[in-house]
């Protein structure tokens, strides 16, 4: 090892190592849950701003939310006069 204790009798330990990550298989970028076509980085998930604002929509509708078989909350139990 040398004086910066980067390198090994082998080579470049950093350089290495790097090379290892940057061979790892990433998946394929997923399309935008609401049109289908190929996600943007600034809009991710989705393509684009609208269909940001078409997904927060649904999710402010009440469009994603899952059905049980509980029934409304009744509060503590008190009720108000």
């Amino acid at each position: 090892m040398t004086g910066s204790g980067f390198k090994s009798r082998h080579g470049d330990y950093i350089g290495s190592a790097m090379a290892s990550v940057s061979s790892i298989d990433r998946p394929a970028p997923r399309p935008c849950p609401i049109c289908g076509k190929p996600s943007v980085p600034q809009y991710r998930p989705f393509c684009s701003a609208r269909c940001a604002q078409i997904d927060l929509g649904r999710w402010l509708k009440g469009n994603y939310r899952v059905p049980t078989e509980e029934g409304p909350d009744e509060g503590d139990g008190e009720e108000a006069d």
